[in-house]
C-alpha cells in the first residue's frame, strides 16, 4: 500500500492507495467521523487485490490539514471530496461509504450521477425519518457541546467509542490511533460539521429521487448494534435503491469493518468481483 501526501485546492491531505484498474476507476472509500482514511486500510487492502482502491483524509480529520476556515459542511465536504478525486485522475467511482462519508459521497453522486458506478454503505446512506442521536444533540448544541468536547478524555473516548454499542468492543490500537488524531481542530471541525447539518431526514428525502434513478449496484452492511444510525436504516435504504443487497452482521456495531472484518471482506469482495469489470 502506498502512503504519500497530496495538496488538493491548497489543503494538504494523506492518500492511501493499493492496487490498480481500469484507467480512470476506482473504489473509494469515505470516512466519517471522528476517523480518517486509517480506518479503512484492511478494506482497502482487500479491494486492491482486484482494482485501484483509494483513501484520504478529509480536512479537519486525521492527518490532513485542519484550516479554521474550511466549510464543515455536507456541500464543503463534498467539493473537497470531487475535487480529490480530480486531482487522482479517478473519472469513474465505486464508493464506500461510513458515517458521515455518506452524505459526503452520495451529495457528490447527485451533483456527478454519470461518474458513480456502484455503492457500498456501511451503517450510512439515505437516512430517511433519521433523527439526530444523543451524542450528536449534544455537539449541536452550543456552549454544551464546547464542554463536552474540551473534558473527553483518552478513557472517555475508549469507553464511549469503544464499547457503547459494540458488543465485541474495538481494538485498543484503532480507538488510541483515532483519539490521536482527535486534537482541538478537530473537535471544533465535529462542532461545526454537525451544526451545518440541521435537517439529515429532510436532506434524505430530496436526494432520495435523485440517487433512486441512478442504475448503479448498491450493497448496505450494517451493525445491529448501532446506537448512532439504527439497523432499521439497513431496510430503509431499499426505499431508495429498491434492488440494494443488505447485510446486518447481528454482532456488530458502528464500525463492522473493525469489529466483524471477515464478515465485512467477504460481502464487499463479493459484491465488487460481481460489479467491477476486470
Amino acid at each position: 500500500m502506498k502512503v504519500y501526501e497530496r495538496t488538493v485546492n491548497g489543503i494538504r491531505t494523506v492518500v492511501r492507495e493499493h492496487g490498480e484498474g481500469r484507467d480512470g476507476e476506482a473504489v473509494v472509500f469515505v470516512h466519517g467521523n471522528p476517523g480518517s482514511g486509517a480506518d479503512w486500510e484492511g478494506l482497502l487492502l482487500q479491494a486492491g487485490r482486484h482494482t485501484r482502491a483509494v483513501a484520504w483524509d478529509a480536512p479537519g480529520f486525521g492527518r490532513a490539514d485542519k484550516p479554521r476556515g474550511f466549510p464543515h459542511s455536507v456541500d464543503g465536504h463534498a467539493e473537497f471530496f470531487g475535487a480529490v478525486l480530480d486531482d487522482l485522475g479517478i473519472r469513474k467511482a465505486h464508493l464506500c461509504l461510513h458515517d458521515f462519508g455518506g452524505p459526503w459521497g452520495l451529495a457528490w453522486a447527485v451533483r456527478h450521477p454519470d461518474r458513480l458506478t456502484g455503492l457500498v454503505l456501511v451503517d450510512t446512506g439515505v437516512l430517511l425519518g433519521y433523527r439526530w442521536h444523543v451524542l450528536a444533540r449534544v455537539w449541536r448544541t452550543p456552549v454544551v457541546g464546547e464542554v463536552f468536547m474540551a473534558t473527553t478524555t483518552r478513557r472517555a473516548f475508549h469507553l464511549l467509542v469503544g464499547r457503547r454499542g459494540n458488543p465485541r468492543g474495538l481494538p485498543r490500537p484503532f480507538l488510541d490511533r483515532m483519539f490521536d488524531d482527535f486534537d482541538r481542530a478537530t473537535r471544533r471541525a465535529v462542532l461545526r460539521l454537525y451544526r451545518s447539518f440541521d435537517d439529515p431526514a429532510g436532506w434524505s428525502a430530496a436526494v432520495s429521487p435523485v440517487l433512486g434513478r441512478l442504475d448503479v449496484p448498491v450493497l448496505v452492511v450494517w451493525g445491529a448494534h448501532d446506537p448512532y444510525m439504527g439497523p432499521a436504516q439497513a431496510l430503509v435504504q431499499r426505499a431508495t435503491f429498491p434492488h440494494a443487497e443488505v447485510v446486518v452482521l447481528p454482532e456488530s456495531g458502528h464500525w463492522p469493518f473493525v469489529d466483524a472484518p471477515s464478515e465485512v471482506e467477504q460481502a464487499t469482495t463479493t459484491f465488487w468481483q460481481k460489479t467491477i469489470p476486470t
